[in-house]
């Protein structure tokens, strides 16, 4: 519920008139501008416009409007509504789309059969609020106005946001199955550890094997040879 009472300004002609409560307190409980309640208490605004009296209509009571002439800085508070509205439930089916814009649904239908052929008709029924059977005509080229149809951007014709495009758009890829051949892209990953490590390893092993008094012998050898 909102903590501004219906008809604001209405309300707060009919406080100014009808109680000692200051600017900013009926300022605060109309969510009005301390100086805009100011000029309705001084004609300068608000001209014409009927009190309208808070405490019959239920959004506040008389205890609430004492409370708050006794103690200037007590801030009122919207009395709870004893009606109870019901909850509005999202409406299931295919999108509403404007009278001036369903001329245009033809040329998106096709938009999307090119850009997008992944998507499922009852997809691009949720997307731009059109029946199976114009899809069906369009994507078969059998549509009554064929020859005249332009591929044109559901998005830019404000028939679906952009964010409802990429949602199915993403939805139909997600639920695509895997063409034969087709090759799946990965993401690098680490290679084995004995892989890795093996030159490391084999590194390691040379260098173990190496002894000092071997290699000047090896060259004591060579420089005999040489000589000879």
């Amino acid at each position: 519920m909102s903590d501004a009472p219906l008809m604001p300004k209405a309300t707060a002609v009919w406080l100014v008139d009808n109680t000692s409560l200051s600017f900013a307190q009926i300022a605060d409980y109309c969510k009005l501008h301390e100086l805009e309640v100011k000029a309705i208490a001084d004609g300068d605004a608000a001209q014409g416009i009927r009190g309208i009296d808070p405490v019959s209509s239920g959004q506040l009571t008389r205890e609430e409007i004492a409370r708050a002439e006794r103690d200037p800085s007590y801030q009122m508070k919207v009395a709870p509504s004893k009606v109870r509205l019901p909850e509005v439930k999202r409406r299931k089916g295919p999108r509403y789309t404007p009278v001036s814009r369903r001329q245009d649904r033809p040329n998106a239908i096709l938009w999307l059969l090119r850009h997008h052929p992944e998507l499922k008709d009852s997809q691009i029924i949720r997307l731009v609020g059109t029946t199976k059977s114009t899809i069906q005509s369009i994507r078969e080229r059998t549509h009554w106005n064929t020859a005249s149809l332009t591929p044109l951007d559901p998005v830019t014709l404000s028939l679906c946001s952009q964010i409802d495009l990429d949602f199915e758009v993403q939805r139909a890829a997600k639920d695509r199955p895997q063409q034969v051949g087709e090759e799946v892209e990965q993401g690098a990953t680490l290679l084995p550890a004995d892989i890795t490590t093996a030159p490391e390893r084999e590194a390691e092993a040379a260098r173990s094997d190496l002894d000092v008094d071997t290699v000047f012998a090896k060259l004591k050898q060579l420089k005999r040879s040489d000589e000879e």
